[in-house]
């Protein structure tokens, strides 16, 4: 019997909880209801359950139990518009989304969060049909464009190809704004048949075209803030920079020992630092550094608040947009060379043949006595000359050891092709440069990837019940059987054989037609199609392993 992909499966236990409501089932009770014997199936049953609890659409009961959220009359989705008008209702736990004609969306615009009411199939019979009754949340209401104005009416042309409509901007209302300028107008209201939007103009960027003028645009359609909040900036500038006796007592004291960062050559701010010296005969203690941010980032404040709402930092061609003030993100939390920095840490000692011999989790206070570039360090591996000569040359042989038992162990060799747009002075690319992946690259991910399992393995040892002590985890599911067995079908063509019997085979068999296809024409076409048969990463608090690293623990 054919193995049944994470979609097929996401549908039948959705439907499974529906007619069953307010009765709980744990996981094997559900796998043997739906029929799911395969280990696979079991696997993408886990990560559904997951999307499912994350949705809403499932609530975890108390010792591992389930059971289906009841339902409402109207269903809640978020609309995705196309470029006829037309739109769809993407509905957790459907297994196709919900067709909307545009007249009856109801005002509601793209990335709305919405309630709709099924009316019926479409005349093909296949694609449901729903009708917007209420917009619960608008996505955004700040629209960047360009203005019209024209006799006694404005408007604004809007960048996104999503939105369907112009807005109509009132003369009084323009804030000054010229016809053809970029600008920022914010959607005021939308009454009843009107067939526009108004708006008010709430920030002119200047001339389309202009570098800063299109940068902030993009700001605005992603829903991205220019500045922090005079509050948030004032707090982060009041934060205690003195690291002081009292709170270095508290910690492992590293800043006596070998220690430095490897950053491409253009980066602001330095996350994490490496440090290794002698811990015996044929014995190394190395440790992985991250910048302490509990340290200044305190819960409840208002900087906390305001990290939560960005969720993480943006990086853009020219720029990045932080999730923390320039006060902690470049100079409190970034491990600059010559400063004492709080930090924390993942400490081992590792013999000769990469072994773990002990290790240790913990707070710690480093002083970084040197900044590589990578192209620095990659100079000293090559030559066996310059600082940290010798400190860099063991880092890296136990590098290749531990990336070699990770591709024993059925880790899968993906090397894509990163680029980096080359700029001119006034932020107009001129070239593209292909990002180069030499040994100081991998010596950094080899000991980020140590640290990150070292720290998964440690949490779940130690907090037998995750229910009560959560936390997340990174996870990775085998392939989607449906999708490898395409790819197998387009390698096959080219002369590719790939064995897809079992887990273990295929990662093998993966990694043998990845190197074989070195430097070939369809490398990048068929590696590419490679990556998209492969299940997507994601995180949970369930711990199920990581198929692509072929880590048990990983976060």
């Amino acid at each position: 019997m054919a193995i049944r992909n994470k979609r097929s499966i996401k549908s039948s236990l959705l439907n499974y909880m529906r007619s069953h409501p307010g009765t709980p089932f744990n996981q094997k009770q559900i796998a043997k209801e739906l029929g799911l014997h395969a280990h696979a199936e079991q696997q993408m049953l886990l990560k559904a359950m997951s999307e499912l609890i994350a949705d809403g659409q499932l609530e975890e009961q108390a010792e591992g139990n389930f059971q289906g959220k009841n339902q409402d009359e109207f269903l809640e989705g978020i609309v995705d518009l196309n470029r006829s008008g037309n739109g769809y209702a993407v509905i957790p736990g459907f297994e196709e989304d919900v067709f909307i004609l545009k007249d009856n969306l109801g005002h509601a615009l793209q990335g709305d969060r919405v309630k709709i009411e099924l009316t019926r199939r479409r005349g093909d019979g296949r694609r449901q049909e729903g009708k917007v009754v209420e917009i619960v949340e608008r996505r955004t209401t700040q629209f960047p464009g360009v203005i019209e104005v024209h006799n006694h009416r404005a408007f604004l042309i809007a960048d996104s190809r999503k939105m369907p409509v112009d807005i109509m901007v009132p003369l009084d209302k323009l804030r000054g704004a010229k016809h053809g300028q970029k600008v920022i107008v914010t959607l005021r209201s939308w009454e009843g048949e009107a067939k526009r939007p108004q708006g008010e103009v709430t920030a002119i960027l200047g001339q389309p075209g202009e570098h800063h003028a299109e940068m902030h645009a993009i700001l605005a359609e992603f829903g991205l803030p220019l500045d922090f909040p005079k509050e948030v900036e004032n707090f982060a500038e009041h934060i205690d920079a003195g690291i002081t006796e009292e709170e270095v007592a508290r910690r492992w004291d590293f800043r006596g020992v070998p220690t430095f960062t490897i950053d491409p050559i253009d980066a602001k701010d330095f996350d994490d630092a490496l440090s290794i010296r002698p811990a015996g005969t044929g014995l190394w203690e190395i440790g992985v550094h991250i910048a302490d941010v509990s340290h200044y980032l305190k819960e409840n404040t208002i900087l906390d608040k305001e990290a939560l709402a960005r969720g993480t930092s943006v990086y853009l061609v020219d720029r990045v947009v932080p999730m923390l003030p320039e006060k902690l993100s470049n100079d409190l939390c970034s491990l600059r060379p010559n400063e004492d920095k709080l930090t924390f840490s993942v400490v081992v000692v590792m013999n000769d043949q990469g072994k773990i011999e002990r290790e240790w989790y913990g707070r710690t206070v480093i002083h970084s006595q040197r900044r590589f570039a990578y192209e620095e360090a990659q100079a000293v591996l090559e030559t066996g000359k310059g600082d940290y000569a010798a400190e860099l040359q063991t880092l890296n042989r136990l590098a290749y050891i531990l990336r070699e038992e990770k591709f024993e162990a059925g880790a899968i060799s993906f090397e894509t092709e990163e680029v980096k747009f080359k700029l001119d002075e006034n932020f107009k690319p001129v070239g593209i440069i292909k990002k180069q992946r030499q040994d100081a690259h991998k010596l950094i991910e080899d000991f980020m990837l140590l640290a990150n399992r070292k720290v998964a393995e440690f949490i779940f040892k130690r907090n037998k019940d995750l229910h009560n002590q959560p936390f997340v985890f990174r996870v990775h599911d085998a392939p989607d059987p449906e999708k490898l067995a395409a790819f197998s079908k387009v390698a096959a063509s080219f002369g590719y054989r790939l064995n897809t019997t079992d887990p273990k085979g295929i990662s093998t068999s993966l990694n043998k037609l990845l190197f074989k296809l070195e430097g070939k024409p369809e490398q990048n076409m068929l590696q590419t199609l490679a990556v998209r048969s492969m299940s997507k990463a994601f995180y949970t608090t369930k711990k199920t392993g990581h198929y692509g690293l072929a880590f048990d623990y990983y976060t």
